[in-house]
């Protein structure tokens, strides 16, 4: 877990005043983005979070339930003629499909990626990251939440997928959300930009 957030966390950086007076200090080779610790807006990047997390978490959720009682068992239900259909399927592995044979494993992945996210939000500064986090968040609570409720049993439930695109694997929200997170992070990586609101100078 610490080398989960070594890779996509920084290392808490001293924000308060030092015994001398002295300015806050940032890591070495970087800029604070925006001043938030000092003004003590680090608490509204959570609030953020927590938002996204909440938002992504929902609609996900009410749309697997939507999905069960309406689609399930029936025909597709064309979107974009053959291009896009909603499809419901049961799926057993990770996102689009992948690896049926290690629900447990992937259920253990989420619950740790689950629990990183919430220790790195404690040093969380920077909007982009909060958002980012925060799709990854919910999109991940979605899916485990299939996992340890649904059929076939706890920590081995199948994942409700739906969005079902020409040549292409079915997905859901959650799915989405993950991916989405994912993208944010590798731009916000290439931007330089960490957690706790600092800018590399490469």
């Amino acid at each position: 877990m610490a080398e989960a957030e070594r890779i996509i966390g920084t290392p808490d950086i001293p924000d308060a005043e030092g015994t001398d007076g002295a300015e806050p200090r940032h890591a070495e080779g970087s800029d604070p983005v925006g001043g938030d610790r000092p003004g003590g807006r680090g608490g509204k990047k959570i609030l953020v979070l927590l938002v996204v997390t909440v938002l992504a978490y929902l609609l996900d959720l009410g749309s697997k339930m939507l999905v069960v009682a309406k689609l399930e068992h029936e025909e597709p239900i064309e979107i974009f003629g053959d291009w896009l259909k909603f499809d419901a399927i049961r799926n057993a592995g990770a996102a689009f499909g992948i690896g049926e044979a290690f629900t447990v494993i992937f259920t253990a992945i989420a619950t740790v990626v689950i629990i990183v996210i919430v220790r790195l939000a404690r040093k969380l500064y920077s909007l982009p990251w909060a958002i980012a986090l925060g799709l990854l968040l919910g999109g991940a609570l979605g899916n485990l939440t299939d996992r340890i409720f649904r059929a076939p049993g706890v920590f081995e439930g199948a994942v409700v997928d739906f969005i079902a695109p020409a040549h292409f694997a079915v997905f859901n929200l959650a799915d989405s959300a993950i991916v989405c997170g994912g993208i944010l992070i590798v731009i916000l990586s290439f931007k330089g930009l960490d957690p706790d609101g600092t800018v590399h100078k490469d």
